[in-house]
């Protein structure tokens, strides 16, 4: 990646520079032109991977008032950058264009505690200069090559004579090497000549901010994909830039679920490449996914993503597959499945064990243990039992509404491939559902809202965090149904009209964290800040539940937000109210572009399609939304069972099929 102020000078100042596997290749690149820094006129990111900057130099002495010298910058992240000067007097501009070059080779994440250790020194290479570390050397070459090599001050110079209305540019590459071979081989970018793992959708619609934020968002994710080490071909997405980097099972999983109407490619290489670093046993359960501590705001402990990435696992096998996933592909990712049911079914707490044995009772293979009371609730499936009696973990809302969810598609991914346990889960889901609604549901004047976690048998923590979104995420059934959720009717409509509330939604998109708690912050991860994909999901929740007006609100505002974003929408930003004529205030911690928000975005329209599959029965339902949010609005290139899939909402909120698979029989809402 490559990172800079708008003027497009790489100055050494805080993660400015080009990295490479987590080190800073260059930290300094600073252009001057006859000794003077161009005048900076603009700086956009042309792709996400991709940046143009443009300055002025006006030749001193020069009687005209106009710039005579224009300086254009083409940076790629991928250590490539091009200078053009050009000359648009009538006479030749003879002058001398330095760079100054210059790093430190330091670690990212020792960058981003803000650690600045002095820059290393330079030598001359072939065109360019040359610098080596303790554990890394970095080359930066130029062509054409320099018409002088300055190593004590790190400067190549050129004395340039441009003609009027001509240009001239130089080419300066970016290298860094490993000086011994990593003990780990990393995952490598998308190699040339591999496709994409999604289809290339076409977004036609009367609201041209989602036009522009679909491919923006799919041009974001594209530049996050990484090959697995192990299997080059499955490929999944960074969790983002520029502070991580790499592959988060939680984030990776998000977005391979999130773009599962452009086609199961990603989501098979993710799902085949975290089967693979499943916990076999021993230290940590069997079967977890695994995944890194978490922030969760101030009233909770940090989770493990591990929960939610082993949970998520199960999901996105089970909705891949009424996608169109191949039936052998599948299959062969059973076993993984199986063995993240098994890590959901050892999380069961201790008491639930000694209640069988009180009773005699015994399960049989493949299901879960039966629950009576208020036994039952899932925890923390990254933590071994005797951790969890030494350190009791409360059970968090989303992780309710993540486990029924798997444990429902666990169901129908065992029963469909006569595999045994399939009704045990359902019994143990409607047992959860029993249980959430009585003990997770705390009744106020307002209508009730969800704890956002159960800390002991009676004990609720009662602050409310969009957390609860998941209640909404139902997940894709049989004949493009939704499955039952773990609140009841009433319950769901209290809990659309509190989201809705400005205590909740800000103008921009959901705050994490109630405006009305004294623990509020709008820049907080988890206690007031909006996270993109929580508000997508609210809205792709809620239409589907029938609170479209509801969902309607929160969409106005993630989508006005995304026109200051440029359509480009970052992992979060600042729940701060929002106010005519103000931006939202963007969060310095985001990552930008992130994995998980830039498919959320690409399922806020998706979504809105209504496109629902069941492609082992060999059927698709299309439920638009009847309020029609982004008014007329028609999707081309989607894959559903692998074929092009096309669609078209009226302004009524009427769908018409126009491209499908000849083997889907279609149905409409």
């Amino acid at each position: 990646m490559a990172t800079s102020g708008p003027d497009g000078q790489l100055r050494g100042h805080g993660l400015h520079g080009f990295f490479r596997a987590g080190v800073r290749a260059l930290a300094r690149m600073e252009v001057r032109l006859g000794g003077i820094e161009p005048l900076p006129l603009q700086g956009t990111l042309t792709s996400a991977a991709e940046a143009r900057f443009v300055g002025a130099v006006r030749v001193p002495g020069d009687p005209d008032p106009d710039p005579a010298l224009t300086v254009e910058r083409l940076r790629s992240a991928d250590g490539v950058e091009t200078v053009t000067v050009r000359n648009t007097s009538g006479r030749p501009a003879r002058l001398p264009l330095e760079i100054m070059l210059g790093t430190d080779l330091g670690q990212l994440a020792e960058i981003a505690a803000g650690q600045r250790t002095a820059d290393l020194p330079a030598q001359v290479q072939s065109a360019g200069l040359r610098w080596a570390g303790q554990h890394h050397s970095a080359t930066v070459s130029a062509r054409p090559s320099p018409h002088a090599v300055l190593a004590g001050a790190g400067v190549l110079r050129w004395d340039l004579e441009v003609q009027p209305g001509a240009r001239w540019s130089v080419e300066l590459r970016t290298e860094v090497e490993p000086l011994a071979a990593p003990a780990v081989r990393p995952p490598t970018g998308r190699g040339q000549g591999v496709p994409l793992p999604w289809s290339a959708p076409e977004v036609r619609c009367d609201d041209p901010r989602a036009q522009l934020l679909v491919p923006r968002s799919l041009d974001a994710l594209g530049s996050l994909l990484l090959a697995d080490a192990d299997r080059p071909t499955d490929l999944y997405t960074a969790s983002g830039a520029p502070w991580r980097f790499g592959l988060t099972s939680a984030d990776a999983l998000w977005a391979a679920r999130l773009t599962l109407p452009l086609g199961t490619r990603l989501a098979a290489g993710t799902l085949r490449a975290l089967a693979r670093r499943q916990y076999p046993g021993g230290a940590r359960p069997e079967g977890v996914i695994p995944g890194a501590l978490r922030h969760a705001g101030p009233e909770l402990p940090p989770s493990c993503t591990a929960t939610e990435a082993t949970l998520l696992f199960v999901t996105v096998l089970a909705e891949a597959w009424r996608w169109g996933m191949p039936t052998q592909e599948v299959a062969e990712l059973l076993p993984a499945a199986e063995r993240a049911l098994g890590a959901l079914r050892a999380n069961l707490s201790s008491e639930a064990a000694d209640s069988r044995a009180e009773h005699g009772s015994d399960t049989e293979p493949g299901e879960p243990p039966a629950v009576e009371g208020p036994v039952g609730f899932v925890t923390d499936l990254g933590r071994t039992a005797e951790e969890r009696a030494a350190r009791p973990v409360p059970a968090r809302c989303e992780v309710q509404a993540q486990a029924h969810r798997a444990a429902l598609h666990g169901a129908e991914l065992l029963e469909a491939f006569g595999r045994p346990g399939a009704e045990g889960w359902r019994s143990w889901a409607a047992g959860l559902r029993e249980r959430f609604r009585e003990q997770f549901w705390i009744d106020d004047l307002s209508g009730g809202r969800p704890a956002a976690a159960l800390l002991a048998p009676g004990r609720l923590l009662p602050a409310l965090a969009t957390s609860s979104v998941h209640l909404l995420d139902l997940g894709l059934a049989a004949d493009g149904a939704d499955h039952e959720g773990l609140l009841d009717r009433e319950q769901t409509r209290a809990l659309a009209q509190r989201l809705v509330n400005p205590e909740f939604d800000c103008g921009w998109g959901l705050r994490t964290l109630s405006a009305k708690s004294p623990r509020f912050n709008p820049l907080g991860h988890r206690s007031g800040a909006v996270r993109v994909h929580e508000t997508v999901l609210a809205v792709a929740g809620l239409s589907g539940a029938g609170f479209e007006r509801e969902a309607g609100e929160l969409l106005t505002g993630l989508l006005d937000a995304s026109e200051y974003f440029e359509g480009r929408l970052p992992e979060m930003y600042a729940g701060e109210q929002r106010v005519p004529g103000c931006p939202p205030v963007p969060h310095p911690a985001a990552c930008r572009p992130a994995a998980v928000s830039s498919a959320a975005a690409v399922h806020l329209v998706t979504a809105l399609a209504g496109v629902r599959p069941d492609v082992p029965a060999g059927r698709v339902a299309v439920r638009p939304a009847s309020t029609a949010p982004l008014g007329a609005l028609e999707l081309t290139g989607l894959r559903v069972a692998g074929e092009p899939f096309s669609v078209r909402v009226s302004r009524i909120g009427v769908a018409v099929v126009e491209e499908a698979s000849s083997s889907l029989m279609l149905g409409t809402h």
